[in-house]
């Protein structure tokens, strides 16, 4: 929530760019929130006219690719002592066990590990320098890694921006029942109020009469 109050300061042209930036450092190897802010971002522009979902979806997709790219050049170039480093510089997310896992994974599904590990927060930050350090042929990886950019990031921008509409819709429309109810029942309970107010003005203008024929004259 705090990301989406935040992108909401900021022109709509540095929400495309930071977008992409994030989400292009993430897939580039560097653990960063790049589902959290591309979704901040659909919800955006769900109900801010400035923030279009296509350029938006375009924007994450080309950072991921592009990201992914450059994380496949690095890891091809580094080798083994690039994840030892990374598992250096971040223990939590490059550690032994989980480069062991992501490395299984590669091995047993090749291209499908890059297409459906854009999906998957720990796969989406190892793809690229992974697929390079195991010399993947890069036509491979960048079919499989265009392909899966294209459904996470459109796809994502995509459901997250008709979800805001329809749930923006749908929160006018209960707005609009919610202050219909309120005008009923402020009409009933005004209505109710006036008729006991006649029914106690009858009730005593009926006794009123009554009183006054048992009072006994005075001489």
């Amino acid at each position: 929530m705090h990301v989406q109050e935040w992108l909401d300061t900021v022109p709509a042209g540095a929400v495309y760019a930071v977008v992409a930036l994030v989400i292009g450092l993430e897939s580039l190897g560097i653990p960063l929130p790049g589902e959290i802010v591309l979704v901040s971002a659909a919800l955006l522009s769900s109900h801010h006219s400035g923030v279009n979902p296509i350029v938006l979806g375009a924007c994450a997709t080309a950072g991921a690719v592009i990201g992914d790219s450059i994380g496949y050049a690095i890891g091809r170039k580094g080798g083994r002592p690039l994840l030892a480093w990374l598992g250096k510089k971040f223990p939590r997310h490059f550690s032994e066990g989980h480069v062991a896992t992501a490395e299984r994974s590669f091995e047993k599904w090749g291209m499908w590990a890059v297409f459906f590990g854009r999906f998957v927060a720990l796969l989406r930050i190892f793809a690229g320098p992974l697929a390079g350090v195991l010399h993947m042929p890069y036509w491979k990886f960048l079919t499989a890694n265009l392909l899966g950019g294209i459904c996470w990031a459109g796809g994502t921008t995509a459901v997250i921006y008709y979800v805001g509409v329809v749930a923006e819709d749908w929160l006018k429309r209960f707005s609009y029942l919610g202050l219909a109810i309120a005008v009923l029942i402020g009409l009933t309970s005004m209505l109710m109020i006036k008729r006991r107010a006649k029914k106690a003005a009858a009730h005593r203008e009926a006794k009123e009469p009554a009183e006054a024929e048992t009072v006994p004259a005075v001489d």
